[in-house]
């Protein structure tokens, strides 16, 4: 039964509409974005059988397209939607940050980088630039790699900073592993950027490493 056999009032659309989006259960949640079942479950027990099959939320929305449309039930018109919700988080996190100083606003900053980067299931490198006020200009992913890791060239770095007119930036990757802590290339790396930028006098503000529901902070732990 799918969701748009429900009767009145019973399914989880018509009780989040009801009652609000936090009385959903995440199975519920999800079916609402799946809205239709599969010949064997209806929406709900789809969603439960994908949290449970890929380890819940965030796995199912980290979950690369061939794996999930590989899943009996969920087409291309269901993967399309998951990345559409995916996609409005990260936008409405961004605008957020773009709003304020990122001096003013860390949860904002984490918020966004967990959107942006915690679905990805290799690793990216992403800067954040900001003006004399800290206030964003730009977020750019500027290395892409494998699931090991990503070649980051200070250089780069430098030449976007100089393009954009910032005066300082926030560092950013993830790790796919899930596992939050730096490696000791990413503190070689994080000494290595912040000596280039510093001759061009453009801040690093913080180096962010994003794992899976947890960041580890270079600036908070003292490593800046």
């Amino acid at each position: 039964m799918g969701a748009s056999r429900w009767e009145p009032g019973e399914g989880p659309r018509d009780r989040l509409l009801a009652r609000g989006p936090q009385s959903l259960s995440d199975a519920e949640v999800l079916a609402v974005l799946l809205q239709t079942g599969s010949r064997q479950y209806n929406a709900v027990q789809l969603a439960g059988e994908l949290l449970s099959q890929f380890g819940g939320l965030v796995g199912v929305m980290r979950t690369d397209a061939s794996r999930l449309l590989a899943f009996a039930g969920v087409g291309r018109a269901k993967y399309a939607v998951l990345q559409a919700a995916l996609e409005l988080a990260r936008r409405q996190a961004l605008q957020e940050l773009e709003a304020e100083s990122v001096l003013s606003s860390p949860g904002q900053t984490r918020r966004f980088l967990q959107h942006h980067l915690g679905s990805q299931v290799r690793e990216v490198f992403s800067v954040i630039f900001m003006d004399n006020q800290h206030r964003v200009i730009r977020c750019e992913d500027l290395f892409l790699g494998t699931i090991d890791g990503a070649a980051v060239y200070p250089r780069e770095v430098a030449v976007r900073a100089l393009q954009y007119r910032a005066a300082a930036v926030i560092l950013a990757h993830n790790h796919p592993s899930g596992v939050a802590e730096p490696s000791s290339a990413d503190r070689r790396i994080t000494e290595r950027l912040c000596s280039a930028l510093a001759l061009l006098d453009i801040r690093v503000l913080d180096h962010i490493i994003v794992g899976r529901g947890r960041e580890f902070s270079f600036a908070e732990e003292g490593l800046l």
